[in-house]
C-alpha cells in the first residue's frame, strides 16, 4: 500500500468526503499512487460496503417495529485509509407476542426480515426457520385453545390437526429417492 502523497494532517477518522476534498489529496491523485493491486483490492471493497449495507438495509425495512436496534457495522480498512463495511447486524426482537395471534404475526415478520435481502446468508436462513418453528407452535396453541371452546366432535377434529401439524414442525428432514431404470 503506497499513500506518500497523504498529509499526516488527515485524521484516519474522517470520512472519505473530507479527506478527498479537504484533506489534501485528490481521488484522482491518491489512486494515482496506488498500485494495481490496491486498485482491484479497493474496488472489491466498495462492492461489497454497497452490498453489506443494502443487505442490512432489507432487514431493517422488513423487520419495522420489531427491531431493537439500527445496522452496525464491521469495517476494513482499504488501502486508500477508509474504512468499508464488510459486515453488518440489525437487532431484530425474536420474543414470542402475549397471545397465539401475535406471536403468528411476530413470526411471520421475523421470517420476512430475515428472508428480505436479495441474498440471505446461513444465519438468516437459521433465524427464518425458528421464526417458522415459533409460528407453528403458535398455531398450534391456537388450535387448542379453539378446542377448549369447541363441541366435543369439533374438538376430535383440531386435536388430530394439531398432531399432523405438531408431526410436521417437528419431523426431521427425510431424504428421498426415486430411483427410475428404463
Amino acid at each position: 500500500m503506497n499513500i506518500a502523497g497523504v498529509t499526516p494532517s488527515i485524521s484516519p477518522y474522517t470520512s472519505t468526503t473530507q479527506r478527498l476534498a479537504g484533506g489534501g489529496a485528490s481521488a484522482s491523485g491518491l489512486q494515482g499512487q496506488l498500485s494495481q493491486e490496491d486498485l482491484a483490492q479497493l474496488a472489491q471493497l466498495k462492492q461489497r460496503d454497497r452490498e453489506v449495507r443494502q443487505h442490512e438495509q432489507a432487514h431493517q425495512t422488513a423487520a419495522g417495529g420489531l427491531a431493537t436496534s439500527s445496522a452496525s457495522f464491521t469495517y476494513q480498512k482499504g488501502p486508500d485509509g477508509v474504512n468499508y463495511a464488510v459486515g453488518g447486524e440489525v437487532g431484530i426482537d425474536t420474543s414470542p407476542g402475549r397471545t397465539p395471534e401475535e406471536t403468528i404475526s411476530r413470526a411471520q415478520t421475523i421470517r420476512a426480515a430475515a428472508l428480505a435481502p436479495a441474498d440471505p446468508s446461513g444465519q438468516d436462513h437459521a433465524v427464518a426457520a425458528k421464526a417458522s418453528q415459533m409460528e407453528s407452535q403458535a398455531r398450534i396453541a391456537l388450535t387448542q385453545q379453539s378446542q377448549e371452546n369447541a363441541s366435543p366432535e369439533a374438538q376430535k377434529t383440531s386435536m388430530a390437526q394439531a398432531k399432523i401439524s405438531s408431526y410436521y414442525s417437528n419431523a426431521e428432514p427425510r431424504s428421498s429417492a426415486i430411483s427410475a431404470f428404463a
